[in-house]
């Protein structure tokens, strides 16, 4: 099975997860004071991402580890997976790219009891009493066909969305040639978020929720009518009053071939980049970051930790597997062999340190 993949490729794979690691938790350097380094662990995280186990499972180091996550920061993390998307995305010249970006939230379920502002209440359903959740961006459309992830960050509750959205859009722009469009569902159909996209000079394209206004608009309009409405509005954010505008596109009773369905589609856009026809399509794309999510499932590492570093470095080093195998070994073997793949040679690379070990 191994022979599908270069030894080469693969070992050059798990420096870029030793960096990755080491910058990301401050394991390297001359002020570093700690006696294992991202190597010594390596192996142990990815065998617990292949068996969706926690660390503590196959680990006797999980302790040691623990306290290293927690000796860092959240923006340590952050940075350092937006180096490696960097470094790695010069393979496939993802610098010079035009891409369609697509936003939204995963989470990540909770037993205990809901303390700090990180854990969102849930229902209790299924003896879930919270939610980790992470903002993502994701590359779902580019000139070649990609599914990347590019950037997540973590969020508590109240957090103000445009704001995270305009963080991580600013972060994707150094990391792509250009971006095309920008893809949102409901959730994200917000005044203060179109205003700001716009004010960058952003395009994008946002599913609407059918509120009162969106009803009234499609029950004055016949089956398969579409048309634009330009929609002015204000809204208030720390106390000041501000001014906005967006497109509405209105799409009636428009019949899915894949359901054998009629549906009602509403969207909010800033550009003419899109035409009515073509928006549906467009729009479906975002779809695919739902895709990224149930692959990068495949590598989680589980964890009853309510430390949010904790939580954020094992959702953080899953989607450095899937972006390794998307960038680089995709058209050659699955996720899920990449992963048993990997742990293989990380195995071999971890008896012959100890071989060497004993010879000192």
């Amino acid at each position: 099975m191994k022979k599908r993949l270069e030894h080469g490729h693969l070992y050059r794979t798990l420096k870029t997860l030793d960096i990755f690691v080491d910058r990301a938790l401050h394991l390297y350097g001359p002020d570093s004071r700690r006696r294992l380094f991202a190597r010594d662990y390596q192996r142990d995280l990815i065998y617990a991402s292949v068996a969706n186990t926690y660390l503590e499972s196959v680990s006797e180091k999980a302790d040691s580890f623990h306290l290293a996550i927690k000796s860092t920061d959240i923006g340590d993390i952050c940075r350092a997976y937006i180096n490696t998307v960097r470094v790695v995305g010069r393979r496939v010249t993802l610098d010079e790219l035009s891409v369609t970006l697509a936003f939204d939230y995963t989470d990540e379920d909770y037993y205990g009891e809901l303390v700090g502002p990180w854990i969102h209440g849930w229902t209790g359903k299924d003896s879930v009493r919270g939610k980790f959740k992470f903002l993502t961006c994701g590359i779902v459309c580019t000139g070649a066909p990609l599914i990347v992830p590019l950037i997540s960050v973590p969020v508590c509750v109240g957090h103000n969305m445009a704001q995270k959205v305009m963080y991580c859009t600013r972060e994707a722009e150094d990391l792509v040639g250009e971006i095309r469009l920008m893809l949102f569902d409901r959730g994200f159909y917000s005044k203060e978020l179109m205003t700001e996209l716009s004010r960058c000079g952003y395009r994008y394209l946002i599913f609407v929720p059918k509120n009162r206004m969106v009803k009234r608009e499609l029950e004055s309009m016949r089956d398969d009518e579409r048309k634009l409405l330009e929609y002015e509005f204000w809204y208030n954010r720390d106390k000041h009053k501000y001014y906005g505008k967006t497109i509405l596109a209105f799409l009636k009773r428009i019949y899915d071939h894949r359901s054998g369905k009629h549906y009602d589609w509403t969207f909010a856009t800033n550009t003419e980049l899109i035409e009515l026809d073509n928006m549906i399509k467009e729009y479906r794309k975002r779809w695919r970051i739902e895709s990224m999510f149930r692959v990068h499932d495949e590598a989680r590492i589980k964890s009853k930790s309510r430390n949010i570093k904790i939580r954020f470095f094992y959702f953080t080093y899953s989607q450095v597997l899937l972006l390794l195998w998307a960038l680089i070994f995709k058209q050659k073997v699955g996720f899920k062999e990449f992963l048993i793949i990997l742990n293989e040679v990380a195995r071999e690379r971890e008896e012959k340190l100890m071989r060497k070990k004993k010879k000192v």
